[in-house]
């Protein structure tokens, strides 16, 4: 067996313990671990085709994974204007006043990341800015990219010119006492109306945007991630990127199970199980319970102060518990979204019940949660589902004041009961950490670091939002290592440097548990390895 890959002179980090192993050098070869020793012993087993790096005393932990993001819906949303740095009405009517002037004749603008707390508590609409938007076809993608802002001339093009009735019980074209459509579009059947009449993207742009974000996640150190989505060409693109070399990071993915899939449609799902290439599968299932907060469609146990997120996504929940039992007893884990208390306590039953009609084990996970309240978190370990959170959610579109959109909708008992990330942890729940990618930013320095200080990333000298439930630097390190490998159910074999697990590997310039948190994501990574093969090489090594 021959050794492809060295790495000599470097603190080996156990995300366990928290403590450096005592050998200061491994060796890899066919994508695994072969060896840890010392910089010697480890120097013999090289021959002249195996990459060496020395690297200086640099911080090795396991590969870094983000335990939820969407590579390919990402990769078609965040192009066009960026939105994300706009704080109020007139700096996106400024933003979009710009973009208009170098758009060409009939050309459709798309921007992508609007908070809605730019509108200060006024309606979410785009008649702010239909004076700069007139007679241009623009969509504008709202950050929890369950929402958009469509312009007149849009919705013109599209056809759309009232309300309509969609099988998503959450989706809605907004509209006015009138019945004239706002241009908030909810959920993503309505969105997928106007979306339809713009232009597309032709199948290879798409898939070079695709390579190209994979390409920058692998150079912030990531290695991997649980991809919760599987539509369209995801699953081709991956094919054609993995048989090409060009894969650089493990993909777990999830299709999509909707309201209305039959049972045709749950048999192929549960068929496609384990399908893939060498860096990639199919495992799992993505089922959404509710919405959004932000948007008011979430789904919660008390609407909220507009009377709204009083819904679940699927019209019967109880199809959904019953899709559950039987994904279930396929052995199939299912990834839920849950953002309400009152959907996350549905899934939980919903759980619950199928575990007492077949008690095999699966790791079934609910993703977000983002306020519950405290009778639900003992559920989560006791039903042994994983909890899969998104700290810098509360940390970029929430505010310690409860001033923001999301808090003034719950009020302050449920703002109180923020992304409880401590709780779930100290209840006993295994914590996945992740980004949601697109929603915010994939660097995965930044996702931990959000999770210790839970601070807005434009100002860290903003106060955080409930510190009380901040992880430790070992928990957020976990939370991105060997938890997130115990959710895919490959504990035996990844999260941990150890002789046979994967050699899927992050290396930092210092320590990233002694690292301030406030530091943490301008702490360098020098070298990215997946599978044993170096994908991102800082050009100090």
């Amino acid at each position: 067996m021959r050794t492809s890959l060295v790495l000599l002179s470097a603190r080996l980090l156990d995300p366990v313990t928290g403590e450096f192993l005592p050998q200061t050098a491994l060796a890899a070869a066919d994508g695994r671990i072969t060896a840890l020793g010392d910089t010697r012993d480890i120097r013999a087993l090289a021959d002249a085709s195996t990459t060496v790096i020395d690297l200086n005393g640099a911080v090795v932990t396991p590969g870094l994974v983000d335990g939820h993001i969407h590579p390919v819906t990402g990769a078609e949303l965040t192009h066009g204007l960026d939105l994300t740095g706009c704080e109020d009405v007139e700096q996106v009517r400024t933003a979009l006043a710009r973009a208009v002037r170098d758009l060409a004749p009939g050309a459709w603008l798309h921007g992508w990341g609007l908070d809605p707390n730019v509108f200060a508590g006024a309606p979410v609409e785009t008649a702010p800015f239909d004076a700069v938007l007139d007679g241009v076809p623009a969509l504008m993608l709202l950050f929890d990219a369950h929402s958009m802002l469509a312009s007149r001339r849009a919705l013109e093009l599209a056809g759309v010119t009232g309300p309509r009735t969609f099988d998503q019980a959450t989706a809605a074209v907004v509209c006015d006492a009138d019945g004239r459509p706002t241009g908030l579009l909810l959920e993503e059947a309505a969105c997928a109306l106007v979306e339809r009449a713009a232009p597309q993207p032709t199948r290879d742009e798409r898939r070079e945007r695709l390579a190209a974000v994979l390409r920058a996640m692998a150079a912030t150190g990531l290695t991997g991630g649980h991809a919760m989505d599987a539509g369209g060409d995801s699953l081709a693109f991956y094919a054609e990127l993995d048989a090409a070399g060009d894969l650089p990071l493990r993909l777990r993915v999830a299709p999509w199970c909707q309201p209305g899939t039959d049972a045709d449609g749950l048999r192929t799902l549960i068929e496609q199980q384990g399908a893939g290439g060498r860096l990639w599968r199919t495992d799992g299932v993505k089922i959404f319970m509710d919405g959004t907060i932000d948007n008011g469609t979430a789904w919660l146990e008390h609407p909220d102060c507009h009377g709204e997120s009083r819904h679940a996504f699927w019209p019967d929940p109880e199809e959904y518990t019953r899709v559950v039992g039987e994904l279930h007893r396929a052995g199939v884990p299912i990834a839920t979204h849950a953002i309400g208390d009152a959907a996350v306590r549905h899934v939980l039953d919903a759980v619950e019940k199928a575990q007492s009609d077949d008690p095999r084990p699966v790791r079934h996970r609910i993703e977000h949660i983002e306020t519950v309240p405290d009778d639900t978190l003992r559920r989560f370990a006791d039903l042994g589902v994983i909890a899969s959170m998104q700290p810098t959610h509360c940390c970029d579109f929430t505010r310690a004041d409860h001033t923001d959109n999301w808090s003034r909708r719950l009020g302050e008992e449920r703002a109180a009961r923020a992304w409880r990330c401590r709780d779930l942890h100290d209840s006993g729940a295994v914590v996945v950490l992740g980004s949601d990618w697109p929603i915010a930013p994939y660097p995965p320095s930044a996702v931990m670091a959000g999770a210790r200080h839970r601070r807005p990333s434009r100002d860290l000298t903003r106060p955080p939002h409930g510190p009380h439930q901040a992880l430790t630097a070992l928990e957020a390190l976990q939370g991105m290592t060997v938890n997130a490998a115990y959710a895919a159910g490959e504990e035996h074999e990844a999260g941990r440097i150890t002789v046979g697990h994967r050699a899927d590997l992050t290396v930092f310039a210092d320590n990233p548990l002694t690292t301030a948190a406030t530091d943490l994501p301008d702490l360098p990574v020098l070298l990215t390895v997946l599978d044993g093969d170096p994908t991102h090489r800082d050009p100090r090594l």
